[in-house]
Protein backbone atom coordinates (compact mmCIF):
# COMPACT_ATOMS: atom_id res chain seq x y z
CA UNK A 1 0.00 0.00 0.00
CA UNK A 2 1.35 3.81 -0.65
CA UNK A 3 1.50 5.66 2.19
CA UNK A 4 -0.07 9.03 1.97
CA UNK A 5 1.48 10.77 5.13
CA UNK A 6 2.81 12.56 3.19
CA UNK A 7 2.70 13.74 -0.36
CA UNK A 8 3.86 16.60 -3.13
CA UNK A 9 2.29 16.30 -6.66
CA UNK A 10 3.41 17.17 -9.27
CA UNK A 11 0.87 20.41 -10.04
CA UNK A 12 1.74 21.67 -7.02
CA UNK A 13 5.76 20.92 -7.33
CA UNK A 14 5.51 22.94 -10.26
CA UNK A 15 3.28 25.88 -8.67
CA UNK A 16 6.26 26.18 -5.90
CA UNK A 17 9.11 26.66 -7.96
CA UNK A 18 7.31 28.97 -10.44
CA UNK A 19 6.36 30.83 -7.09
CA UNK A 20 9.95 30.74 -5.79
CA UNK A 21 11.68 31.39 -8.95
CA UNK A 22 13.29 34.65 -7.83
CA UNK A 23 12.53 34.45 -4.03
CA UNK A 24 15.63 35.03 -1.75
CA UNK A 25 17.28 31.51 0.14
CA UNK A 26 15.49 32.62 3.88
CA UNK A 27 12.50 33.00 1.84
CA UNK A 28 12.60 29.57 -0.06
CA UNK A 29 13.44 28.01 2.74
CA UNK A 30 10.97 29.13 6.02
CA UNK A 31 8.31 28.70 3.11
CA UNK A 32 8.93 24.98 2.46
CA UNK A 33 9.69 24.08 5.73
CA UNK A 34 6.73 25.55 6.74
CA UNK A 35 4.96 23.13 4.15
CA UNK A 36 7.33 20.04 4.66
CA UNK A 37 8.65 20.14 8.47
CA UNK A 38 9.77 16.76 8.94
CA UNK A 39 12.82 18.29 7.09
CA UNK A 40 16.68 18.21 7.67
CA UNK A 41 19.67 20.14 6.64
CA UNK A 42 22.45 18.36 5.00
CA UNK A 43 25.55 20.08 6.10
CA UNK A 44 28.58 18.71 4.28
CA UNK A 45 31.36 20.99 5.93
CA UNK A 46 31.45 23.63 2.75
CA UNK A 47 29.75 26.61 1.56
CA UNK A 48 25.87 24.97 2.80
CA UNK A 49 26.91 26.38 6.41
CA UNK A 50 24.64 29.13 5.02
CA UNK A 51 21.88 26.56 5.30
CA UNK A 52 22.08 26.34 9.15
CA UNK A 53 22.37 30.69 9.08
CA UNK A 54 19.38 30.97 7.35
CA UNK A 55 17.40 28.43 9.47
CA UNK A 56 18.76 29.82 13.14
CA UNK A 57 16.29 31.73 13.96
CA UNK A 58 13.20 29.60 13.40
CA UNK A 59 11.30 28.46 16.34
CA UNK A 60 11.98 25.02 15.25
CA UNK A 61 14.90 24.94 13.48
CA UNK A 62 15.36 21.59 11.05
CA UNK A 63 17.65 18.93 11.65
CA UNK A 64 21.24 18.88 10.84
CA UNK A 65 23.46 16.02 9.73
CA UNK A 66 26.11 15.23 8.05
CA UNK A 67 27.71 12.60 6.55
CA UNK A 68 30.90 11.44 7.73
CA UNK A 69 32.87 8.68 5.31
CA UNK A 70 35.56 8.29 7.35
CA UNK A 71 37.96 9.50 4.75
CA UNK A 72 37.58 13.62 5.23
CA UNK A 73 40.24 16.13 6.12
CA UNK A 74 40.94 17.07 9.59
CA UNK A 75 40.09 20.44 8.15
CA UNK A 76 36.81 19.48 7.58
CA UNK A 77 36.08 17.72 10.96
CA UNK A 78 37.72 20.67 13.20
CA UNK A 79 34.85 22.50 11.20
CA UNK A 80 31.54 20.59 12.05
CA UNK A 81 33.02 20.79 15.82
CA UNK A 82 33.29 24.89 15.22
CA UNK A 83 29.91 25.19 13.39
CA UNK A 84 28.20 23.36 16.18
CA UNK A 85 29.97 25.56 18.92
CA UNK A 86 28.82 28.75 16.91
CA UNK A 87 25.38 27.74 16.40
CA UNK A 88 25.25 25.09 19.27
CA UNK A 89 23.32 22.78 17.18
CA UNK A 90 23.19 19.04 17.36
CA UNK A 91 25.19 17.81 14.24
CA UNK A 92 24.38 14.22 13.94
CA UNK A 93 27.12 12.01 12.19
CA UNK A 94 26.31 9.24 9.55
CA UNK A 95 28.54 6.62 8.93
CA UNK A 96 28.90 4.24 6.99
CA UNK A 97 28.67 0.12 7.69
CA UNK A 98 31.33 -1.10 8.91
CA UNK A 99 30.98 -4.64 7.22
CA UNK A 100 30.62 -3.38 3.83
CA UNK A 101 33.51 -1.03 4.32
CA UNK A 102 35.60 -3.56 5.47
CA UNK A 103 34.68 -5.73 2.55
CA UNK A 104 35.68 -2.70 0.17
CA UNK A 105 38.98 -2.44 1.78
CA UNK A 106 39.78 -5.81 1.79
CA UNK A 107 39.27 -6.98 -1.51
CA UNK A 108 40.19 -3.97 -3.34
CA UNK A 109 42.53 -2.11 -1.02
CA UNK A 110 42.03 1.47 0.39
CA UNK A 111 42.03 3.13 -3.15
CA UNK A 112 40.35 1.37 -5.34
CA UNK A 113 38.40 3.94 -6.90
CA UNK A 114 41.30 5.58 -8.57
CA UNK A 115 41.11 1.97 -11.12
CA UNK A 116 36.98 1.20 -11.06
CA UNK A 117 35.80 4.83 -10.13
CA UNK A 118 34.26 6.16 -6.95
CA UNK A 119 30.91 4.88 -7.67
CA UNK A 120 30.80 1.88 -5.82
CA UNK A 121 33.34 3.50 -2.74
CA UNK A 122 30.71 6.46 -2.27
CA UNK A 123 27.70 4.13 -3.11
CA UNK A 124 28.71 2.30 0.58
CA UNK A 125 30.25 5.49 2.65
CA UNK A 126 27.44 8.09 1.48
CA UNK A 127 24.59 6.88 -0.84
CA UNK A 128 23.68 3.91 1.85
CA UNK A 129 23.99 5.97 5.20
CA UNK A 130 21.95 8.81 3.35
CA UNK A 131 18.97 6.03 2.48
CA UNK A 132 18.77 5.23 5.52
CA UNK A 133 18.39 8.73 7.23
CA UNK A 134 16.09 9.67 4.49
CA UNK A 135 13.62 6.86 5.13
CA UNK A 136 12.67 8.72 8.13
CA UNK A 137 12.47 12.40 6.18
CA UNK A 138 9.89 13.82 4.04
CA UNK A 139 12.43 15.95 2.37
CA UNK A 140 16.08 17.61 2.78
CA UNK A 141 17.81 20.82 2.87
CA UNK A 142 21.28 20.74 0.23
CA UNK A 143 23.11 23.62 -1.13
CA UNK A 144 22.93 22.46 -4.47
CA UNK A 145 23.98 25.54 -6.84
CA UNK A 146 23.33 25.61 -10.77
CA UNK A 147 26.56 27.52 -11.13
CA UNK A 148 28.58 24.35 -9.68
CA UNK A 149 29.04 22.16 -12.76
CA UNK A 150 27.58 21.57 -16.16
CA UNK A 151 25.42 18.85 -14.71
CA UNK A 152 23.48 21.22 -12.42
CA UNK A 153 22.65 24.19 -14.32
CA UNK A 154 18.76 22.94 -13.86
CA UNK A 155 18.61 22.18 -10.88
CA UNK A 156 15.42 23.10 -9.20
CA UNK A 157 14.34 24.57 -6.39
CA UNK A 158 12.07 21.58 -5.11
CA UNK A 159 12.02 18.82 -6.68
CA UNK A 160 11.03 14.77 -5.87
CA UNK A 161 14.15 13.41 -5.34
CA UNK A 162 13.97 9.97 -7.59
CA UNK A 163 17.00 8.64 -5.59
CA UNK A 164 15.95 8.07 -3.21
CA UNK A 165 11.81 8.23 -3.21
CA UNK A 166 10.10 4.63 -3.08
CA UNK A 167 6.78 3.73 -4.05
CA UNK A 168 5.67 3.82 -0.23
CA UNK A 169 7.83 6.89 0.86
CA UNK A 170 8.22 10.02 -1.02
CA UNK A 171 10.80 11.99 -0.27
CA UNK A 172 11.35 16.07 -1.43
CA UNK A 173 14.67 17.81 -2.15
CA UNK A 174 14.83 21.38 -1.30
CA UNK A 175 17.56 23.46 -2.87
CA UNK A 176 17.51 27.06 -1.62
CA UNK A 177 20.97 28.47 -2.78
CA UNK A 178 19.72 26.74 -6.47
CA UNK A 179 19.54 30.66 -8.02
CA UNK A 180 22.48 32.01 -6.11
CA UNK A 181 26.44 32.36 -7.18
CA UNK A 182 29.88 31.75 -5.80
CA UNK A 183 30.16 34.94 -5.10
CA UNK A 184 26.85 35.80 -3.65
CA UNK A 185 27.46 32.81 -1.52
CA UNK A 186 30.76 34.22 -0.23
CA UNK A 187 30.07 37.79 0.26
CA UNK A 188 27.09 36.56 2.25
CA UNK A 189 29.67 34.44 4.36
CA UNK A 190 31.89 37.40 5.02
CA UNK A 191 29.34 40.24 5.53
CA UNK A 192 27.62 37.66 8.88
CA UNK A 193 31.55 36.50 9.52
CA UNK A 194 30.00 32.68 9.37
CA UNK A 195 32.33 30.38 9.76
CA UNK A 196 33.91 28.35 6.84
CA UNK A 197 36.20 25.32 6.43
CA UNK A 198 40.05 26.47 6.19
CA UNK A 199 40.51 24.24 3.09
CA UNK A 200 38.94 26.98 1.13
CA UNK A 201 41.82 29.52 2.26
CA UNK A 202 44.11 26.43 0.92
CA UNK A 203 42.82 26.53 -3.02
CA UNK A 204 39.66 24.14 -2.20
CA UNK A 205 36.47 24.78 -3.16
CA UNK A 206 34.61 21.66 -3.67
CA UNK A 207 35.19 20.00 -0.75
CA UNK A 208 34.62 16.05 -0.44
CA UNK A 209 36.89 13.37 0.65
CA UNK A 210 40.36 14.11 1.61
CA UNK A 211 41.89 11.11 -1.46
CA UNK A 212 39.07 12.54 -3.80
CA UNK A 213 39.54 15.88 -3.50
CA UNK A 214 42.27 18.50 -4.23
CA UNK A 215 42.80 22.43 -4.72
CA UNK A 216 42.27 23.80 -8.24
CA UNK A 217 43.98 26.78 -9.77
CA UNK A 218 42.76 29.86 -11.44
CA UNK A 219 40.02 29.65 -13.92
CA UNK A 220 39.30 26.29 -12.79
CA UNK A 221 35.73 25.34 -12.10
CA UNK A 222 34.87 24.29 -8.89
CA UNK A 223 34.41 21.00 -9.25
CA UNK A 224 37.10 20.31 -11.37
CA UNK A 225 39.15 19.26 -7.25
CA UNK A 226 36.48 16.53 -7.35
CA UNK A 227 37.69 12.78 -8.62
CA UNK A 228 39.75 14.57 -10.99
CA UNK A 229 40.98 11.35 -12.68
CA UNK A 230 37.60 10.93 -14.16
CA UNK A 231 35.02 12.27 -16.78
CA UNK A 232 35.05 16.00 -16.93
CA UNK A 233 31.79 17.20 -16.91
CA UNK A 234 29.92 14.63 -14.21
CA UNK A 235 31.28 15.24 -10.85
CA UNK A 236 28.45 13.45 -8.75
CA UNK A 237 28.82 11.13 -5.85
CA UNK A 238 25.69 9.50 -6.27
CA UNK A 239 23.71 12.02 -3.96
CA UNK A 240 22.09 13.79 -6.91
CA UNK A 241 23.09 12.23 -9.99
CA UNK A 242 19.95 10.08 -10.55
CA UNK A 243 17.95 13.73 -10.06
CA UNK A 244 20.64 15.45 -12.53
CA UNK A 245 20.35 13.24 -15.13
CA UNK A 246 16.47 12.92 -15.46
CA UNK A 247 15.33 16.34 -16.52
CA UNK A 248 11.19 16.57 -16.13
Amino acid sequence: MVSTAFMIDQKELEALNEALSEAEPREILNKLLDRVPNTAISFSGAEDVLLIELTKKRANPPSIFTLDTGRLHPETYRYIETVRDHYNRPIEALFPDSVEVNNLITIKGMYSFYKDGHEECCGIRKVQPLRKKLSGLDAWITGQRRDQSPARVEVPIVEIDKAFSTQEHQVIKINPLANWTSTQVWEYIRMLDVPYNTLHDQGYVSIGCEPCTKAIGPNQHEREGRWWWEEATIKECGLHRPNIQEKP
